[in-house]
């Protein structure tokens, strides 16, 4: 990548990066905005839907781990465009399937092909958002986050209005692609090329080989770094699959009173996430990692042992501010070195996509034999592990180690992360 980038450059990349992650959060509330619409056209019942969805699981995780090669040959700017094109294309088969053709089949195809595209495009604008924060000597990445739960916000309200228009699923989500497609084609240009591709030209070292990308996946610090961002991420999918339903039955609350915990649950997440470049240049990440944690660990410790809704919501919005920062800030400690950026941003994101995609039904297996309420008892675990680990998301120059040998220093450290 370009090293002489003007400071007006870094900004309009800068810019583009905050729609770019806004992108996929707007696909996926497309889509999930007319599940019902699309189970009710199948005829599909609740176990054969949860077999359907599961093509989106299997699709993301063969992107995760196919992403870091990807990027490491073409760069992040042509693997996030090309990502979004193979996600809008299964985007447009799922409203197929689930409209027109009332075919299961074809809406699981789609499925896997969306989380294909998207499970590329989550490391692509990861490295990318990484590589932000060193050209511009600030802490983004959370920031980047919150961008992609306003795109989903805003794919949430597309969804409704559409719904209320009358609008059939196959022209809801065609609609939807298109605007991704205009997005990509204005904001294409902003982003310099080359990021993350392993040519040399980011560090004085050759060029990672395929073997040694694989290899950081047996690196000590990307491996604590993991587990750090799998017990977060377990907090904050844990909340979004189950929230709704654990006040419900939890504290006898209408359905009316579990959506509104859920919105103060992510209201909480995108407020912090907001205000996190901030934080993390104030106190750098260990700090921030390990605060968050602690609003976690009080929040859970009260919804779990509250004795009513109203106990529960101070908890719910402890538990949203502890949530909002595990992913993205293990993401940015994972980016430190750039020279395999791609390898370790993918090694993080897919520890994080397995507590997301995992987590939530093992908490709904372990729910049916001791309650919902009881089984939070295993995520306030994992939120603890992450704690005592923070360390290990300390910027590599400040101690100088390196995730690949000992005495090297990444270059255009962050100082103040």
């Amino acid at each position: 990548m370009n090293r002489s980038l003007s400071n007006r450059q870094i900004q309009l990349w800068r810019l583009a990066i905050y729609f770019i992650f806004a992108l996929p959060g707007f696909a996926i509330a497309s889509w999930v905005s007319r599940t019902p619409a699309i189970r009710d056209t199948l005829g599909a019942t609740t176990s054969q839907m949860g077999w359907i969805i599961f093509g989106l699981a299997v699709g993301s995780i063969i992107g995760l781990l196919c992403a870091s090669h990807l990027i490491a040959y073409k760069g992040g700017r042509f693997v996030m465009t090309a990502s979004l094109a193979v996600s809008s294309v299964g985007l447009v088969v799922v409203g197929l399937g689930g409209s027109w053709l009332a075919s299961g089949a074809w809406v699981f195809v789609g499925l896997a092909i969306f989380g294909f595209g998207n499970g590329i495009c989550d490391v692509a604008m990861n490295v990318e958002g990484t590589a932000v924060e060193r050209a511009a000597q600030k802490s983004l990445l959370t920031g980047f986050h919150a961008s992609f739960s306003l795109g989903t916000l805003i794919g949430a309200m597309g969804g409704s209005a559409a719904i209320k228009l009358g609008l059939s699923v196959t022209i809801h989500l065609v609609l939807a692609v298109a605007v991704i497609i205009l997005a990509m084609i204005l904001l294409y240009r902003l982003v310099p090329a080359g990021t993350g591709k392993e040519t040399g030209g980011d560090s004085n070292d050759p060029p990672m080989s395929a073997r040694e990308r694989m290899a950081v996946w047996k690196e000590r610090r990307t491996i604590l770094l993991g587990i750090i961002v799998l017990g977060m991420s377990f907090a904050e999918g844990s909340a979004s699959d189950w929230l709704p339903l654990i006040v419900v039955d939890g504290f006898h609350t209408t359905p009316a009173m579990g959506s509104l915990a859920f919105g103060l649950f992510v209201g909480a997440m995108t407020i912090s996430r907001a205000a996190g470049g901030i934080l993390l240049d104030r106190f750098g990440r260990v700090f921030v990692l390990r605060a968050s944690a602690l609003f976690a660990i009080v929040g859970l410790l009260i919804v779990i042992w509250g004795q009513n809704f109203v106990m529960a919501s101070v908890g719910i919005v402890l538990w949203g501010f502890g949530a909002a920062f595990g992913f993205p800030v293990g993401l940015s400690a994972a980016g430190d070195d750039p020279r395999g950026v791609a390898a370790r941003v993918g090694a993080v994101s897919t520890a994080g996509y397995l507590a997301f995609l995992v987590g939530p039904p093992f908490l709904g297996i372990i729910g049916e034999s001791i309650g919902l309420l009881r089984a939070l008892i295993f995520v306030l675990i994992a939120v603890t592990v992450a704690a005592l680990l923070s360390q290990a998301a300390k910027p590599i120059g400040q101690d100088g180690v390196s995730p690949r040998r000992k005495d090297a220093q990444a270059p255009n450290e962050i100082s103040n992360t």
